[in-house]
């Protein structure tokens, strides 16, 4: 009967109670951890059981050692491999779509799962670091679990803490030797860097014979890395070391206070240029001016000077008696005086006129104005990243406040934001830009499926879920907005900040 109940529990998805646990980055990658249980049948008997650790590379695809499903490779008819969430409602039957037991990894996969995948650190690990194990230990649930039932009930993983003790070669595969206690069933668990990144496979440990202290063996993140390339399976990885969020929002204060004495350094140059710019234009339109004006009137000069003398010229040959050649002298020296006359009266006024683009100085970006597409590139000097890509992103900032068209954020405290919630990721990012200054920065939180739930609910049918314009559809945003940061930690996991410029 115990079989059959047990058999069936892996079998089909069960009722269970959501694991609570923090916010805090270890608290983050455990969501992603699995109890990996094994149970062999022959002839509707159990043949053996098995259980180990196991973390999520994508939300459908767990690494574990090959030890764990070992079962699964010697009865691949009679094997039910069993996968349980840390947290809620479901669990999960998987199959192996990769085994290598010369490193002792595996990869399972689930098709109806969506974990949340951790990420790997791909940054040195020296003797000291800190790490931390996360797993099942086997000796904690024989000490606590009441019945099979126990093995597929969803709790958060043991964690565990120690240092980092060197590389070493165990069976020709390289190792991370550490202090952090594990036991049989952390088997497939994460070894992890204080920020929570991937940097093992918990494998083995050493003996304890006549008191010795133990220790922990990991395949090393260069042996995972391989056997997933080798399993053409993606995963996530993320070389920046490890810094606290406290530090990081403290020094990024201090930045952005920065960033906008920059920029509003950067204007007043620009203006400065732009006033020496105007100078220099008015100095030459006035030099211009001048001499046009001066050409006109020694033009006038030249011409009165002419008619005169073709005047006296007609005098001269009228007394000559040459009537017929005076008159046309006469009349060639009366034109040149009325030009003279009319060029001196239409003479200009030495006012001038200043080029478009320099009889204005810029200013700061007015708030409400649109910039267009705008590429943004990661700043890591500024940024804390545990799991997220450090690819450039994209954002094409519109009017008022309306991102890439379809997402409407809200003016305050000197920049625009905008609460981001996923409909499958567990992650809430608070999303803020900065039009004088060009930043964008995400803050993400990532989040228990409970919470989760809990702030997907608080989404009202007269909430917005595009760019708005009436002020009823911006009051309806704020006070969702408002109820969703209510539910949100007092410290996020990520800080992501990028520069941003113009795409055209």
């Amino acid at each position: 009967m115990l079989s059959r109940f047990v058999l069936a529990i892996l079998l089909t998805l069960v009722g269970l109670v959501p694991a609570v646990a923090g916010a805090d980055d270890i608290a983050a990658t455990a969501r992603g951890v699995v109890r990996v249980v094994t149970i062999a049948m022959v002839d509707n008997e159990v043949a053996g059981f098995g259980h180990g650790s196991g973390f999520a590379v994508a939300p459908n695809r767990i690494v574990t050692n090959a030890h764990v499903v070992e079962l699964a490779e010697r009865y691949p008819d009679n094997v039910v491999i069993g996968v349980v969430p840390s947290e809620g409602s479901k669990s999960y039957q998987g199959r192996v779509v990769a085994y290598d037991s010369r490193r002792d990894l595996a990869l399972i996969e689930v098709s109806e799962a969506k974990l949340p995948p951790a990420a790997l650190f791909t940054g040195p690990v020296t003797e000291g670091d800190q790490v931390i194990a996360l797993g099942y230990p086997g000796n904690v649930d024989l000490a606590t679990a009441q019945s099979a039932a126990d093995y597929i009930r969803p709790l958060s993983p043991v964690r565990s803490q120690g240092v980092a003790s060197g590389r070493r070669a165990l069976t020709g595969i390289e190792v991370l030797l550490h202090t952090a206690s594990i036991a049989r069933g952390n088997s497939g668990g994460p070894l992890l860097d204080p920020c929570g990144r991937v940097i093992g496979v918990n494998s083995a440990l050493t003996r304890a014979d006549d008191g010795d202290s133990t220790f922990g063996f990991a395949i090393a993140d260069t042996e995972l890395m391989a056997f997933l390339r080798a399993a053409q399976q993606p995963y996530t990885s993320v070389g920046m070391p490890c810094t606290s969020i406290e530090e990081r929002l403290r020094e990024d204060s201090a930045a952005d206070a920065r960033a906008l004495a920059d920029a509003a350094a950067a204007r007043r140059e620009a203006a400065n240029a732009a006033a020496i710019r105007r100078e220099e234009a008015l100095d030459a339109a006035r030099a211009g001016a001048e001499r046009t004006r001066e050409n006109v009137m020694a033009i006038a000069a030249l011409l009165l000077v002419g008619g005169a003398l073709a005047l006296g010229g007609a005098g001269l040959l009228e007394s000559r008696g040459q009537r017929r050649r005076a008159i046309w002298t006469g009349v060639g020296g009366g034109v040149a005086i009325v030009a003279a006359v009319v060029v001196f009266l239409l003479r200009p006024s030495g006012e001038i006129t200043l080029p478009r683009e320099t009889a204005a100085l810029p200013s700061a970006t007015p708030p409400g104005k649109a910039l267009g597409p705008m590429i943004c590139t990661l700043q890591p000097d500024r940024s804390r990243i545990t799991i997220s890509s450090t690819a450039e992103t994209r954002i094409d900032w519109g009017a008022n406040g309306c991102a890439d068209g379809t997402t409407q954020f809200l003016e305050g405290e000197g920049n625009w934001q905008r609460i981001l919630v996923p409909d499958e990721e567990p992650t809430v990012t608070v999303a803020r830009f900065d039009p004088v200054t060009r930043s964008y920065t995400q803050t993400r939180y990532l989040l228990p499926a409970a919470t989760m739930d809990a702030i997907r609910k608080l989404h009202q049918p007269t909430t917005p879920r595009g760019c708005v314009k009436t002020d009823t559809a911006l009051q309806n945003l704020e006070g969702e907005q408002a109820q969703i940061r209510q539910q949100l930690p007092p410290l996020p996991n990520e800080k992501l900040v990028y520069s941003c410029r113009s795409a055209r």
